[in-house]
C-alpha cells in the first residue's frame, strides 16, 4: 500500500488590483478615523488667500501654497464603499492620458513585430555585443538615470519595455533584468534628481531657492546609486545567465509575444533596418520632445513640451510609417494594431485604479490632515536628527501622495522654513523629500509606471517585490549617509 502527500500550496499574494483596492479600501476607512481639514492657502503668484473651507471649490488656474500653522479641521467625509468601488472609475479619467497612452505602445509594439524587424533588430544587437551582453546592463541602467534625474523619466520608461525585454532575453537573461534596468535606472535617476523641473525644480520654487542650489550633493548621491544599481543587476544578470534555474522566474511558463521572439541568425534586411530606424527615432524624438530644455538654461534647443496626447500622436504616428515601409495592408495594419492594444487593457487598468487612492484620499480631505502630523513631528529637532525626520516623513507622505510635484506642492511651503529653525539649508531638505519620494516609487504599487511596466512585462508584483527588496534596503541607507554627510558639513 502506497500513500502520497499532496504538496503543499505555495501561498501567493493577491493580484496587483487587488492590493491597490485593499490600498483604496484602507484610505477610506482613514476617513473615518482621522479629522477631515485643510491648511489655509495662497496663490502662488497673486499671494491671494484662499480660507480652508473654500480650497475645494477654488476654480483658477494658479497653484496654492498652505501657510504653516493654519490647519482647520473641516466637516468629516468619511468615503463608503460606494466611493471605493468609484474612486477607479475617477482615477481613469484622471489617468486617461495616461491609459490611452499604453495603449497605443501595444498597438504600435504589435505592428514593429509583424514586420518581423525587432526580431532581426534584437538578433544583430546580441551578436554584436557576444560575449559582452552584461556591458549593456550599467550603459543602459545610466540613460535611464540620467533622463529620470533631468526630466524625471517615469511613466515615459513604459515604452521601453517593448525594446529592453525581448534584448535581454535574447542576450540570455531574463525579464527581471529587464525591470532592473528600466525600474531601478529611472528609479534612482528620479530620486537623485539634479535638475528635474518636476521634482527638484517645483520643490525649489516652493522652497524660494534657486533649481541649482545643493546639485554638488545631489550629483555625488546619482553617481553612487547608478553604481550600485548597475552592481545589483549585473550581479543577478551573471547568475541567471550561468544557471537558469535561479532565474526568480523560473518555474513561470511564458507564452506571448517577447517568448516568441526568434532572434538567433534571422537576416536584417534593408526594409527591417529602415523600420528599426523609425523604431529607435521614435523613442529619441519622445525623449527630445519632453526635455524641458529652456528650465535646463539651453536656449539652443527648442523646447517642444511634449506630454501624453503629442506622445501618443507620435507612437501612432510611427506605427502607420512603419506599416507603410512593410508595405502591409491596411486591413492587417488595423487588426494587429488592435490585437495589440487589446493585449495592454489590463496595463491601462492598473493605472486607473492606482489613481483611484488619491481619489478616496482627496474626497476624504486627509491629505492636509496626514501633512499636518508631518509639519508636528519634524518640529524642533537638531540639524541631523531632522534630516532623517524628514525624510521619513516624507516616504510616509509618498505613498499617500505618489506624485512628485503634488507631494512638492502641499509639503514645501512648510517644510522648507522648518529647515530653517533646525539650521539646515533648504536645498537639503529638497533633498531628502525627492530621495523620499524616489525611494518609495522604486517598488509601490501606487506607482503606475511600475505596476504598468510590470503587468506589460507579465512579471507577478510580488516577484518583484522580492527581488528588489537587498536592494531598497541599500538605497535607504546610502541615502541617509549622504543626508547625514549634508546636514554635517552644513553645521
Amino acid at each position: 500500500m502506497t500513500t502520497s502527500t499532496a504538496a503543499p500550496k505555495k501561498r501567493q499574494l493577491p493580484t496587483v488590483y487587488t492590493l491597490l483596492f485593499i490600498i483604496i479600501a484602507l484610505m477610506a476607512a482613514l476617513t473615518w478615523v482621522l479629522p477631515a481639514g485643510k491648511y489655509n492657502y495662497l496663490t502662488a503668484k497673486t499671494q491671494q488667500p484662499v480660507a480652508a473651507a473654500a480650497v475645494a471649490d477654488y476654480s483658477g488656474d494658479e497653484r496654492l501654497l498652505p501657510v504653516p500653522g493654519s490647519y482647520t479641521e473641516l466637516p468629516s467625509q468619511p468615503q463608503g464603499v460606494f466611493e471605493v468601488l468609484k474612486a477607479p472609475i475617477q482615477g481613469f479619467h484622471k489617468a486617461a492620458d495616461v491609459a490611452l497612452f499604453v495603449l497605443i505602445i501595444g498597438g504600435f509594439l504589435a505592428v514593429t513585430m509583424q514586420s518581423g524587424a525587432l526580431d532581426a533588430g534584437v538578433g544583430a544587437i546580441v551578436r554584436a555585443f557576444a560575449g559582452r551582453e552584461r556591458l549593456l546592463i550599467p550603459v543602459l541602467i545610466a540613460l535611464f538615470a540620467l533622463g529620470g534625474s533631468t526630466f524625471g523619466m517615469a511613466e515615459e520608461t513604459v515604452a521601453f519595455w517593448a525594446l529592453i525585454v525581448p534584448v535581454m532575453m535574447a542576450a540570455g537573461f531574463d525579464r527581471m533584468v529587464a525591470a532592473g534596468i528600466i525600474l531601478l535606472g529611472s528609479g534612482v535617476g528620479v530620486l537623485a534628481s539634479t535638475v528635474n523641473p518636476f521634482a527638484t525644480g517645483i520643490a525649489s520654487g516652493f522652497a524660494g531657492i534657486p533649481i541649482g542650489e545643493g546639485i554638488g550633493l545631489r550629483v555625488i548621491q546619482w553617481l553612487l546609486l547608478v553604481i550600485f544599481a548597475s552592481w545589483f543587476v549585473m550581479r543577478y544578470a551573471k547568475q541567471v545567465q550561468q544557471d537558469k534555474s535561479r532565474s526568480v522566474l523560473a518555474d513561470i511558463v511564458y507564452d506571448d509575444e517577447f517568448s516568441q521572439m526568434k532572434s538567433g541568425n534571422l537576416a536584417f534586411t534593408g526594409k527591417q533596418k529602415l523600420t528599426m530606424l523609425v523604431f529607435f527615432g521614435t523613442f529619441l524624438l519622445m525623449i527630445y520632445a519632453v526635455v524641458p530644455w529652456s528650465d535646463l538654461g539651453i536656449d539652443l534647443l527648442p523646447t517642444l513640451g511634449w506630454w501624453f496626447d503629442e506622445l501618443s500622436t507620435l507612437f501612432f504616428s510611427a506605427s502607420i510609417l512603419i506599416a507603410i515601409i512593410n508595405r502591409m495592408p491596411e486591413s492587417s495594419y488595423v487588426a494587429t494594431f488592435l490585437n495589440g492594444a487589446r493585449d495592454l487593457i489590463g496595463v491601462a487598468l492598473v493605472v486607473a485604479v492606482a489613481h483611484g487612492i488619491y481619489v478616496v484620499m482627496e474626497h476624504g480631505v486627509i491629505i492636509d490632515t496626514i501633512l499636518h502630523w508631518a509639519e508636528g513631528l519634524v518640529s524642533g529637532l537638531s540639524s541631523s536628527v531632522f534630516i532623517l525626520m524628514a525624510y521619513l516623513v516624507h516616504i510616509i507622505l509618498s505613498f499617500f501622495i505618489p506624485s512628485t510635484s503634488g507631494l512638492a506642492t502641499v509639503s514645501m511651503p512648510l517644510m522648507g522654513p522648518l529647515a530653517d529653525f533646525s539650521g539646515i539649508s533648504r536645498d537639503l531638505v529638497i533633498t531628502a523629500y525627492q530621495s523620499a519620494s524616489g525611494w518609495i516609487n522604486l517598488f509601490a504599487p501606487t506607482a503606475a509606471h511600475l505596476v504598468a511596466g510590470l503587468a506589460l512585462a507579465r512579471i507577478p508584483y510580488d516577484r518583484f517585490v522580492r527581488w528588489v527588496l537587498p536592494f531598497i534596503l541599500g538605497v535607504a541607507l546610502i541615502t541617509m549617509g549622504v543626508l547625514v554627510a549634508g546636514a554635517l558639513l552644513h553645521g
